[in-house]
């Protein structure tokens, strides 16, 4: 048996040697997936199948590379290089590149991000005059991106009647037309979203039985990374592609599906042995991550879910500690409890900051979290903030060598006529797109006889002039791209077009970042080109370094700080195959966590509970859950429910370390007793009013419980339980026996000075 295969476990080692026909692998949280991804195709290229007849595809370029570097270390990089391995988008755009122009696009079309695709939106709304408050850019966005996941393009949407009706019933009728616009938008502008990508894919694939033949016959083998996140366009493909060979390995967890609001169809991995009646199933169930308790909760979670394939995560670790469940009083206390834990784990057990994370629901919830890690002086990093190639600077630079390479790319094109200001104002822009719309032209076929039409239009000579100079000086930057390298034509253009000149006048620490960004982006760029041109099949051209930036995906989209060693705040959602040693997941909340937005259907609420699973799986040493009686939202003070999935774990795996919520006397009618005062409650202590004096230290006070009626000893160093403030330790007394005050260090909330009549503490 070869080195490489004896580093496996028996069950990872018979996935990675099953290498005909379909194969799925079932791997538990922290199994080793990527290792056996990674052996596997090791093992195929080691068994004599050339490279470039194996296509892997994964969710992030992040992973891709990974197990790229790791194969290269088994196999030697010559060959590893050949391997067709990348995100589904990545990979599907190099085939469009290839063949797209049978479909009328250009090889070198634009690829459109997020931004890009909703300001496109917005033009669109705006040319049909429709109200942007019932046609939200995002909202319709998201709809055509589902549309085109389950393949339904703008002839399909018309043929529709069912579709239709269901826009108009919303009050949106005219999302067709936008539909059709939008897309006859990106069409004339040689650009696709990142839908397109998949649903030009499909189409390719459909219309020309020749070129999917060619692609069959090339990729012999194929593997597939977490395939329960595949949505029904990616599946399609995949089973065309591997329709020949039947050479397909499927790898993923149905239990850690959880982006159906991207598409995702957990159905594809629940059926595959539908599709493949053949396949052979081999579920990876030890757990090389986390301890035994946590493994054993996250278990008793998922078990609650009926929609399942069978598997029973198991793992050598040690048992390690409970899961502590804390109630906090308030967002505010759990927020103090996060960072106070954290504190105090850092100086007791001399842990780093990249030890921890904070895991919510929402993106809202990090406020109160940064808070209270800033007054403790924790360093912290959010992700999902503003990513690096989503900066401003970064995307006027990049507008400028998307113009070269595709001059009908619209969206850039606008971004820089007039940035830096060079004159040619909003009003002489928009009677560019208006000339243009009406001669059913281009802009750039404007711009390139500007002479011939600038007069038609109505410009004056200057601004003629301006535009003349400003479409000369475009081309001169493609005449430099074809006598020099990337890297000498970018310096070239930030300093030609004085964008870098700009930016260095704003010296603040803000300005100063900006110019160290583009720095960074031209740094970047050479060393994709002097990586490029080491590949066998390198493609060391501007084209391929922007479809590689427009391709990064949300888990690449990393902080570009060097300084990592800071505590992690996420959503479940993006913290997905990532694992810390100590996990905070907060807001276990009903109608938070679940969310009350997914809790309509059983199919919801199971994927809710998957997230709460992969949440609980991130954390190897330590997870902490915590909830609040009482949140801030909209404004108001809420009363919260603890999360239903807190009771789906057995008792022996968890802690409470604070006291359970004391109920209030109620009347048969279910109305608050105390509210009436004296007259409602038998158990009242009349408090006498005596005239203020001057306070004096005491040695010992009486005060009210929270309970009960009588009245309780208490001194300087007892330890007490407040009901808003949590467990704390009293460090003074003074005052007159009857008005005592008390000065109190609370665990979480730092100290407070209470009345000691009202105070209502209980000695613990």
């Amino acid at each position: 048996m070869n080195d490489y295969i004896s580093d496996l476990n028996p069950a990872q080692q018979k996935a990675v040697l099953a290498t005909e026909g379909p194969v799925m692998v079932i791997a538990g949280a922290g199994s080793g997936k990527t290792r056996v991804l990674t052996y596997r195709v090791a093992h195929l290229m080691h068994k004599g199948i050339d490279a470039f007849n194996i296509l892997s595809l994964t969710f992030t370029n992040k992973a891709a590379k990974e197990m790229k570097e790791r194969i290269a270390t088994v196999m030697g990089e010559k060959e590893t290089k050949n391997l067709w391995m990348g995100t589904f988008h990545s990979v599907f755009a190099k085939i469009l590149r290839i063949e797209g122009e049978k479909l009328g696009f250009p090889a070198n079309f634009t690829i459109y991000d997020t931004q890009d695709s909703q300001s496109v939106m917005k033009k669109v709304i705006s040319e049909l005059n429709l109200d942007t408050e019932l046609y939200k850019p995002k909202q319709i966005l998201s709809r055509i991106s589902s549309y085109k996941s389950n393949l339904i393009t703008v002839r399909a949407y018309f043929n529709n009647p069912e579709l239709i009706e269901a826009d108009t019933l919303s009050q949106r009728p005219k999302i067709g037309d936008i539909y059709k616009a939008y897309v006859d938008k990106c069409f004339k502008s040689g650009a696709m979203d990142f839908d397109d990508l998949l649903l030009r894919t499909n189409e390719l694939l459909t219309r020309y039985p020749e070129v999917l033949a060619k692609y069959q016959d090339r990729f012999k083998y194929i593997m597939v990374d977490e395939y329960q996140d595949t949505n029904h366009s990616q599946y399609l493909i995949v089973k065309a592609l591997a329709s020949r060979f039947e050479n397909i390995c499927v790898v993923g967890d149905d239990a850690q599906s959880i982006y159906s609001f991207r598409g995702a169809n957990i159905q594809n991995i629940l059926n595959f042995q539908k599709d493949y009646p053949d396949a052979k199933l081999y579920p990876l169930e030890q757990n090389y991550r986390s301890t035994k308790v946590i493994v054993n909760a996250a278990n008793d979670i998922i078990s609650n879910n009926k929609d399942q394939i069978d598997k029973k995560v198991w793992t050598d670790n040690s048992e390690g500690d409970k899961i502590p469940i804390y109630r906090a009083i308030t967002d505010t206390d759990e927020s103090n409890f996060v960072a106070g834990k954290i504190f105090d784990l850092k100086m007791r057990e001399q842990q780093y900051n990249k030890d921890f994370a904070v895991l919510y629901r929402t993106n809202a919830q990090s406020r109160s979290i940064e808070e209270a890690l800033r007054k403790k002086n924790i360093p912290y990093r959010v992700f999902g903030g503003l990513s690096f190639y989503q900066r401003k600077e970064i995307k006027d630079l990049i507008a400028y060598l998307r113009v070269l390479i595709n001059p009908n790319d619209e969206e850039a094109l606008l971004r820089i006529i007039n940035y830096p200001v060079r004159g040619i104002g909003e009003s002489s822009v928009n009677k560019l797109l208006v000339a243009a719309d009406e001669r059913n032209l281009k802009i750039v076929e404007l711009l390139e006889q500007i002479n011939f039409y600038g007069s038609q239009i109505g410009f004056n000579s200057g601004t003629i002039y301006k535009l003349n100079e400003f479409w000369e000086m475009i081309k001169s930057f493609r005449v430099i791209l074809k006598s020099q390298n990337m890297y000498e034509t970018v310096m070239h253009i930030a300093k030609t077009t004085q964008l870098l000149k700009k930016l260095k006048e704003d010296d603040t620490p803000e300005g100063i970042s900006r110019v160290e960004n583009i720095q960074e982006l031209i740094n970047s760029i050479q060393e994709f080109e002097e990586e490029q041109k080491e590949i066998e099949d390198g493609n060391p051209t501007l084209e391929y370094f922007l479809e590689n930036i427009a391709l990064v995906s949300d888990l690449d989209k990393g902080d570009k700080d060097e300084d990592t060693n800071k505590v992690t705040l996420m959503t479940i959602h993006l913290a997905k195959g990532l694992e810390f040693p100590n996990v905070f997941i907060v807001g276990m909340e009903e109608n938070l966590f679940p969310s009350f937005m997914s809790m309509s259907t059983r199919q919801e609420l199971e994927e809710e509970r998957r997230l709460f699973y992969v949440a609980l799986t991130r954390a190897e040493k330590r997870c902490f859950l915590t909830y609040a009686i009482t949140r801030f939202k909209w404004g108001k003070i809420q009363d919260c429910e603890p999360s239903r999935f807190l009771e789906e774990i057995n008792e022996k795996f968890i802690e409470e370390i604070n006291f359970p919520i004391q109920s209030v006397p109620k009347n048969n009618a279910g109305l608050d007793l105390n509210i009436f005062g004296d007259f409602a409650n038998e158990k009242v202590i009349q408090i006498k009013k005596y005239p203020p004096s001057k306070l004096k230290p005491i040695a010992s006070a009486k005060a009210l419980p929270i309970d009960n009626g009588i009245e309780i000893d208490i001194k300087s160093g007892d330890r007490v339980q407040h009901d808003r403030f949590g467990k704390g330790t009293i460090i003074s007394l003074d005052g007159e026996p009857e008005n005592a005050k008390a000065l109190i260090q609370f665990d979480n909330v730092g100290e407070k000075n209470l009345l000691l009549k009202f105070a209502k503490l209980k000695l613990i």
